[in-house]
């Protein structure tokens, strides 16, 4: 990309809420925003989802023009739309510890009495897995309502508990994000993975939704690296925007 841009500032997004309503695509607006934003400085995403998702929901032509994708919270990394870096969890946890994980979780849901349940539970990603109680192939109705189900009786948040116990000697962090789902990793690749790669950049702005303690955003929200910024939804994160690089 033919900018004036030096390399003082990177702006870093998580992807649902900041960017886009969960699981939906990015608006015209949001587009033309961080447009005008990548003339100035050089910005990317990180997010827990795959490059596949990402795309669906960006759209192919602005993850290519990204400066980076960070895409499973960046274990699995673009930069300028070409493949960069990537890590795996299966060569870091071992075959027998991932199958002993993934039955134990399969168990736990077939156990969990919960409104409704759909399909795909478990989604098994490059650098992490993704573990949903209702099950990733639910409607969007279905997502939304178990949101709220889940707010009020922290079905995921019991479930990571209980993990954490059980598989105490595994050495994996949790990060609770989205409407219905949580991830799960050695630790240490929590987002704050992708900072290894920003050493060139000065000042690294991050803006997430889940940036309490257990979100998935806490971790490099509050890294000593970056600059963190809560925003809720992508009109939050336009405002903010222009008061801090778009209207100078």
């Amino acid at each position: 990309m033919e900018t004036t841009r030096t390399k003082d500032i990177i702006v870093l997004f998580d992807v649902d809420g900041p960017l886009t309503k969960a699981r939906n695509p990015i608006t015209q607006d949001m587009l033309d925003t961080l447009t005008a934003l990548q003339k100035k400085h050089y910005i990317g995403v990180i997010s827990g989802s795959d490059v596949k998702k990402l795309q669906e929901q960006l759209g192919k032509s602005l993850v290519e023009r990204l400066d980076f994708t960070f895409s499973e919270n960046g274990l699995y990394t673009l930069k300028e739309g070409k493949e960069f870096a990537v890590k795996s969890i299966k060569d870091e946890l071992g075959e027998e510890k991932l199958k002993n994980f993934i039955n134990f979780c399969l168990r736990y849901i077939a156990d969990l009495d919960i409104p409704i349940k759909r399909g795909t539970f478990i989604e098994y990603r490059a650098g992490m897995l993704n573990v949903s109680p209702i099950g990733r192939n639910c409607s969007q109705e279905e997502r939304e309502e178990f949101e709220r189900y889940d707010r009020e009786k922290e079905i995921r948040k019991k479930f990571v508990e209980t993990l954490e116990k059980e598989f105490n000697s595994y050495n994996l962090q949790f990060a609770i994000g989205g409407q219905i789902s949580f991830d799960v990793f050695p630790k240490g690749w929590d987002k704050t993975y992708c900072l290894r790669f920003l050493d060139e950049f000065k000042d690294v702005h991050f803006f997430g939704d889940k940036t309490f303690p257990g979100g998935n955003d806490y971790e490099i929200f509050s890294h000593e690296r970056t600059k963190g910024h809560t925003v809720l939804n992508h009109t939050e994160t336009i405002k903010e925007l222009n008061e801090l690089f778009l209207s100078k």
